[in-house]
């Protein structure tokens, strides 16, 4: 009984294939930057699942098509999930390889591997144009949202909406990226001076600190310094930040506590906080400018109970010291605390250990003494509640190194080893003002702040990354709807029902353009190099009269031409001799031997073309238009 044999697997997609496994596999490491929450996730999932099972099994020259248009499709739905300059990168050369493997079934080439890339770069710099007009004038899509809860277990790294340092008995070292900023007028101001607030702890239950809800916030203070609604455009920026924020899973964004939002994804709740709209489990990006105006309304919200919230006899020595101070107007109180700080022996440590979960506060003020930022923001905001003075702990980052790439402008790096902590409290004259009582413990004890650069090889190039990821950030991602209404409204003005015709137009543009591309490639020199090499020197002797005669091949004809011109015998040999062996000798013609060989007939014909430069006064015979066989 004879056995059934298996199909044979078409030979002209044995090449393509490779260049399909290393779309396949770049196709896969971007999923693993993909956030679970969104249903569009598991589209890019799927699809790429089902791009790679069809690969496995994929024999004849059809199914492998579909491969590569299905490669394409994953790429561009990552594309929409992860615009980010590294992802981009790799979508980007996911793409060139499966167009690879697509013109390399098309057109059963072999391993060239050099001639696909660079025809597939040629495709695409054909579409180029229509892709920039569909980027421009295409209408903006929103971004994408979680679905449902799945998104609710995204752990916060760095910051959180509850901060309670008596249960912390240490702090670990974390150097991972927390945000970056450029300044349009250059560097920012002193290192001392760099607060970018993020959260605002304004409930205190005896031994930590918590968030109010957002909508919680708004509702209380409405109309008390709310800037909620759209933010107002400024009439003439001075100077403009532009934000990048990595993933924190927070709705708040650092900020400076008084600039101006120019997004619409922006607002600024009644307690300072700066909101994005966008998901806080990707990298957000915003801009704000340093002109001030309503930027700083919250600082005159007046405060509400809950600034001065204390729960009775939970750390009974803070209040029996405060209790001393309530009689003294406001400024003193402030002075009388920072006073005595400043005569205890504190000292800053991150690693002070837990405190007590009775009278923590106390513990801490009294004994102890130890802490780092989170136990003297919170243990100041608690005295000053205790005297009678609304207070409250902000959360965000302090300082961050200044890097000044080696193209493009510079800006500032923060680190999640910048987090701090620190106090505002409310005076009537002056709205809210910042205190920090850390300063007053490692300014003179030398502990605390997180000093000097990161230096080394690794994080130059680090630094230089980012640089380009900020030029990224601005050019693609800060391209957004706003933008995209502005650019239309210089362009239509009052006729923006002419859009649409607009985008047609600009298709249509680019279409012609991309085949206009492609047919000059068609008709460029077609052949192998060495060959082109050949015809290269036949167009050379055909500018100084030597043409072949009709029915000449080229043995023929350059003997004969070494035999009338001797001078020109050497380098003719030098020519054709290498040529003839690699074109008719045995053996495979292997595409590294025809580089070697057409870099090896370059620099030949160069010596001809100067021969030929020298020999240009000798008469020579009538020229003809035929070509010899080559």
């Amino acid at each position: 009984m004879k056995r059934k044999r298996a199909p044979r697997r078409d030979p002209t997609t044995a090449h393509a294939g490779r260049l399909q496994w290393l779309a396949q596999a770049l196709l896969i490491v971007g999923l693993l930057g993909l956030q679970p929450a969104l249903m569009l996730s598991w589209l890019a999932i799927g699809l790429t699942v089902l791009a790679g099972l069809k690969l496995l099994e994929a024999k004849q020259l059809g199914e492998r098509r579909l491969v590569g248009l299905l490669q394409m499709v994953c790429a561009g739905v990552l594309g929409a999930l992860q615009p980010d300059l590294a992802p981009s990168l790799l979508q980007g050369l996911a793409v060139c390889l499966a167009l690879a493997g697509l013109l390399a079934l098309e057109a059963g080439q072999g391993p060239d591997w050099r001639m696909l890339l660079r025809r597939s770069l040629q495709v695409l710099t054909a579409a180029l144009p229509m892709a920039l007009a569909l980027f421009v004038l295409a209408p903006r899509l929103a971004p994408f949202t979680p679905m449902g809860h799945l998104g609710a277990g995204i752990a916060t790294i760095g910051l959180s909406d509850t901060l309670a340092p008596g249960t912390i008995a240490s702090l670990a070292g974390n150097s991972s990226p927390a945000a970056r900023v450029s300044f349009g007028g250059g560097e920012p101001r002193a290192i001392r001076e760099r607060y970018w607030r993020v959260l605002v702890h304004d409930r205190f239950d005896g031994q930590g600190w918590q968030s109010s809800p957002v909508s919680l916030r708004a509702r209380t203070k409405a109309g008390d310094g709310d800037t909620a609604g759209e933010p107002p455009r400024p009439t003439q920026a001075t100077e403009q930040q532009l934000w990048t924020a990595e993933a924190s899973g927070l709705p708040p964004v650092p900020w400076d506590g008084r600039s101006q939002p120019l997004s619409a994804d922006l607002r600024i709740t009644p307690l300072g906080e700066l909101v994005h709209r966008g998901r806080p489990s990707q990298r957000r990006l915003y801009a704000l400018s340093s002109d001030g105006g309503p930027g700083e309304d919250w600082r005159r919200a007046p405060p509400d109970p809950w600034d001065l919230q204390l729960p009775a006899g939970a750390n009974p020595r803070l209040e029996a010291l405060a209790s001393d101070w309530r009689s003294m107007p406001p400024p003193k109180r402030l002075a009388a605390a920072q006073a005595w700080f400043r005569s205890q022996p504190f000292r800053y440590s991150r690693s002070p250990g837990t405190l007590p979960s009775l009278s923590p506060l106390d513990a801490f003020l009294f004994e102890r003494q130890e802490g780092f930022c989170g136990h003297y923001a919170s243990a100041f905001s608690a005295l000053m509640r205790a005297a009678g003075m609304p207070a409250r702990v902000v959360s965000g980052y302090r300082g961050g190194d200044w890097v000044q790439p080696l193209g493009g402008p510079g800006y500032l790096d923060l680190r999640q080893n910048d987090a701090h902590a620190w106090s505002e409290v409310w005076i009537k004259a002056e709205g809210w003002i910042q205190v920090d009582p850390t300063t007053w413990i490692a300014s003179s004890r030398g502990g605390g702040l997180r000093a000097g650069t990161r230096v080394g090889g690794i994080g130059w190039l680090e630094r230089q990354w980012w640089a380009l990821d900020i030029a990224w950030s601005r050019w693609w991602l800060g391209f957004d709807r706003q933008g995209q209404e502005a650019l239309l409204q210089r362009l239509l003005g009052e006729h923006r029902n002419l859009v649409g015709i607009l985008v047609i137009s600009a298709v249509g543009l680019g279409l012609a353009g991309a085949v206009g591309v492609l047919g000059w490639l068609r008709r460029r020199p077609g052949g192998d190099p060495p060959r082109r090499e050949i015809e290269r020197c036949l167009a050379a002797l055909a500018r100084r009269g030597f043409v072949p005669e009709a029915g000449d091949t080229l043995p023929r004809f350059t003997a004969r031409l070494a035999t009338s011109h001797p001078s020109l015998a050497t380098r003719l040999e030098a020519l054709i001799t290498p040529y003839q062996h690699w074109r008719y000798g045995p053996g495979p013609r292997r595409p590294q031997e025809a580089r070697n060989l057409a870099g090896q007939l370059r620099l030949q014909r160069r010596e001809l073309e100067r021969t030929l430069r020298r020999e240009a006064q000798r008469p020579h015979g009538e020229a003809r238009r035929d070509r010899p066989n080559a």
